[in-house]
């Protein structure tokens, strides 16, 4: 069969490639064109267009860019037309493929979305238009299977989150390379420039108050060394590493993470962590406005309490950054409670077993009858 996959940031490509990978153990005749990254590439995706080029965030970078995004969406619906799929899978990056969907229902093309938008949390009016345009939701957050149901009437289908299996395969591997001989101290500033460069230099004072410790910073695999090294030159406990996150999550004694899916791969880790978001003012204030839930972290979100504090904004400031990181590192209590419902969160989301493969097989399945 013919697949057209389309994912917008770091973390749809790594959930792509595991399921293009799982696809093509079940489909050996697999053709599968897509939009995403590296790792979809490597996985056997013919690659047409990178994230890098994709990726904007927030509501004034995106009327920024508004131009660039309508000829990213012409182009798409062209290519697509030209390579006939049999199934077109959406992955999350719902400002662009939630226009795809709608397009693509019209021309008679299979749509499958894998990984929802999180409608939940804003523009929960975007569900009427899902159920209609979207032919299979498989979703990945366990509490979205009761809303969509509750809700809305939709009759969607949870496999488990991908990261849990991921995660897992991951601490199997023999790593001899140590990183440092010092307690380390993990920076994940994000993967898009612009946040980066928003979050990374309050991350970097803070190593000026734990010289006994190392940080480290995880480079995103889309922006090059130099744009990392304009903030980080002038620190002496600070490297960073590429291509090396999980790694280096195996060996922190504690982590600085940008809100995003690399706070759920930090639990699964089982590392104390603090949630940093910091977004332009604008995007800030209208944000503050329209997004309905409690906590911006999945992990909070997911056990629906606390668990990792949430620095946002005007909060995420070096002098909280550093209280809270001292913590992390000496509050035993703190840190026994961490890890305790880190095990929790771990045993919802690895229910059913390896999501990527479930997914790969309910599309297979679905495609078939």
């Amino acid at each position: 069969m013919k697949y057209y996959i389309i994912a917008g940031e770091a973390s749809g490509d790594l959930h792509g490639s595991n399921l293009i990978k799982e696809l093509k153990k079940l489909d050996a005749r697999a053709n599968i064109r897509c939009w995403g990254g590296d790792k979809m590439k490597d996985a056997g995706g013919d690659l047409v267009k990178h994230y890098r080029d994709l990726a904007f965030m927030g509501f004034a970078e995106v009327v920024k860019n508004l131009g660039t995004i309508l000829q990213n969406l012409k182009f798409c619906k062209q290519d697509i037309l030209q390579f006939k799929p049999d199934a077109l899978i959406l992955i999350d990056y719902p400002g662009f493929n939630l226009r795809i969907a709608k397009w693509a229902k019209q021309q008679g093309i299979k749509v499958i979305y894998y990984i929802s938008p999180q409608v939940w949390a804003w523009k929960e009016n975007r569900v009427k238009q899902m159920k209609e345009n979207i032919d299979k939701m498989i979703i990945i957050i366990p509490f979205e299977k009761e809303y969509f149901k509750n809700k809305w009437n939709w009759g969607v289908e949870y496999v488990g989150h991908p990261l849990a299996q991921v995660t897992e395969n991951e601490k199997l591997k023999v790593k001899s390379e140590k990183f440092s001989e010092k307690p380390i101290v993990a920076l994940l500033p994000g993967s898009r420039k612009q946040e980066i460069a928003k979050k990374l230099p309050i991350m970097l004072e803070v190593s000026k108050s734990f010289p006994d410790c190392q940080f480290i910073v995880a480079e995103a695999p889309s922006v090059e060394d130099e744009f990392y090294e304009q903030f980080t030159m002038n620190y002496s406990n600070v490297s960073t590493l590429k291509n090396k996150t999980y790694d280096l999550l195996m060996q922190a004694r504690a982590a600085l993470v940008t809100s995003g899916t690399a706070t759920l791969e930090t639990a699964l880790f089982g590392v104390p962590q603090v949630v940093c978001y910091k977004g332009s003012p604008i995007s800030y204030q209208i944000a503050k406005r329209v997004i309905k839930v409690k906590y911006i972290a999945m992990v909070n979100l997911i056990m629906d309490k606390p668990v990792v504090k949430e620095l946002i904004q005007s909060e995420l400031t070096v002098d909280n950054l550093k209280r809270e990181l001292n913590e992390l590192l000496n509050n035993e209590s703190r840190i026994t409670q961490i890890k305790k419902d880190y095990a929790d969160l771990k045993k919802i989301l690895s229910e059913g077993g390896d999501a990527s493969a479930r997914a790969a097989k309910s599309i297979v399945e679905f495609l078939s009858e």
